[in-house]
């Protein structure tokens, strides 16, 4: 028993994580992360890219205007062709209108920079030299340089006579964009930083949902799990008009139907087994006398004409079938009320199945190998049934030899004695095996009747009695091929020696 305790607080265990693990709390939490955390990551790099986009188009803007005005009031004094010291000059000028930045200014072959020592080749790519050259407005580029963004403004300086004419003058304006990066990367952790918040009050709420929507789940399983054990008064409360609430009132609506379903078949039963019982005990007294009748019949139908005495013998042996069938009922009616109890006594199994053998007249019929010394504490009058049942349906409907043999093993739930009858006919039909020990059932047609066999048919309700009587001993009947065709019944008893005492 404590090894079962211990599979079952095992499974439970198993069915409690695998409810933690995939139960619906957890995925709705999940879910809820999940969805919290997409909306926050894609909200996130919306933001930064809009953010980064608006800084960037801004700084943009007006480092292209800054440049366009400045270059314009710079040229309209500036005399083309220049020299290196004036060009130079008109670097610097344009320099200081817009803030310092680095200045480029280019005619033909000469080059002048506001920041003589600052590296402008790299930075100054030739496709923006190419669109400053080719066109008559102001154009630009970013660019990466050491690891660093940089806005590149170019543009051509025209002469001021209205035909748009280019002077070859062209000037380049270099800006530095760090502090943009630095404002959007700010800008994305802040954002970043608020995921953490709302994924925790994500998780919050998907609890406090997950509560108020299992809460009446859980309570629901709870019920179906009572009822299913057998609690058909279990119910659950109704609040509100969802669905849960449907769902709810649907279950007491079934467990209702189903109380009064289970009520009403018991009532039946109980009719159905007191009817068997009262009948069976009505018949006892008329069948009484016609026992007493036939057997004085049977007697004397040696002295009677050949049809009367075959008609004696065949009202005897009917009168003593339906006997056993009588018997057979009211024995069925105590198992079925509950009303049967052990007799248990130690008890020498050897003997027993010898005794039982005995006395039907069975000791030549059968074969036995029935080791001495077995003793158990059993019913010995329901050991009898048993093994009358199984040998005689071995004999009645198998073919010789028949073998009863006894065996004691020791497994890991204990000591068990098993009873092995066995015969050499043709076996079970199929289907037969799973209905073998059903009440009523007989498989005569399929089965080789013995040549000697004179115990006459049965009630069809000796196996059904058999086993009823191996599970009150807290066993078990099996039933299986035999290795060379034919039929094997096991009995199979936990060997409860003396003093151990009974369940």
């Amino acid at each position: 028993m404590k090894r079962t305790d211990k599979g079952g607080r095992g499974v439970a265990s198993k069915r409690r994580s695998r409810r933690l693990v995939g139960g619906l709390r957890v995925r709705l939490v999940v879910t809820f992360v999940v969805v919290a955390l997409i909306s926050a990551v894609t909200s996130t790099a919306l933001a930064y890219r809009e953010a980064r986009t608006a800084v960037l188009q801004r700084t943009q803007n007006a480092a292209v205007n800054d440049f366009r005005e400045r270059v314009g009031a710079v040229a309209a004094d500036f005399d083309v062709p220049p020299d290196q010291r004036s060009l130079s000059r008109f670097a610097a000028k344009v320099s200081e209108g817009i803030g310092g930045k680095i200045v480029v200014a280019r005619y033909q072959d000469l080059t002048a920079v506001s920041d003589s020592l600052a590296d402008t080749e790299a930075r100054i790519t030739v496709e923006l030299r190419s669109a400053v050259m080719t066109g008559d407005d102001a154009a630009f580029q970013r660019v990466q340089w050491r690891g660093e963004p940089y806005l590149v403004v170019g543009t051509p300086v025209t002469f001021a006579d209205g035909d748009h004419r280019t002077s070859g003058l062209e000037v380049f304006a270099i800006t530095d964009l760090r502090a943009e990066r630095d404002d959007t990367a700010a800008l994305l952790d802040s954002v970043r930083a608020g995921i953490v918040p709302v994924v925790l009050l994500a998780a919050v709420l998907a609890l406090l949902a997950a509560g108020t929507v299992l809460r009446p789940v859980r309570k629901l399983g709870r019920a179906t799990r009572e009822l299913a054990a057998g609690d058909l008064g279990s119910r659950v409360s109704v609040t509100g008009h969802d669905e849960l609430a449907d769902l709810a009132r649907t279950f007491n609506d079934t467990a209702d139907a189903l109380q009064a379903s289970d009520a009403e078949l018991r009532v039946q039963e109980a009719k159905a087994r007191r009817f068997v019982a009262d009948v069976s005990h009505e018949l006892r007294t008329p069948l009484a006398a016609m026992t007493m009748v036939a057997t004085v019949l049977e007697e004397d139908a040696d002295q009677l004409p050949p049809d009367a005495a075959r008609a004696a013998r065949t009202v005897g042996t009917e009168t003593a079938r339906l006997s056993r069938l009588v018997e057979d009922l009211m024995e069925i009616s105590r198992f079925d009320a509950k009303a049967v109890r052990l007799n248990a006594a130690g008890t020498d199994l050897a003997d027993t199945v010898r005794a039982s053998l005995a006395l039907r007249g069975w000791t030549d019929r059968v074969q036995t190998h029935l080791p001495e010394g077995v003793r158990a504490v059993v019913d010995r009058r329901r050991i009898d049934v048993i093994v009358a049942n199984l040998v005689g349906n071995a004999l009645r409907h198998g073919a010789p030899p028949v073998t009863v043999t006894l065996e004691t093993a020791r497994e890991a739930d204990g000591e068990w004695v098993t009873l092995e009858v066995a015969d050499h006919g043709s076996g079970l039909p199929p289907g037969a095996r799973e209905r073998v020990f059903d009440r009523f059932y007989k498989a005569d047609a399929a089965r080789t009747r013995g040549a000697a066999d004179d115990s006459g048919q049965g009630s069809g309700l000796g196996m059904a009695i058999a086993l009823e009587n191996a599970r009150l001993h807290g066993g078990t009947i099996d039933v299986a091929d035999g290795p060379r065709r034919g039929a094997v019944f096991t009995l199979r008893l936990p060997l409860r020696r003396t003093g151990e005492g009974t369940e």
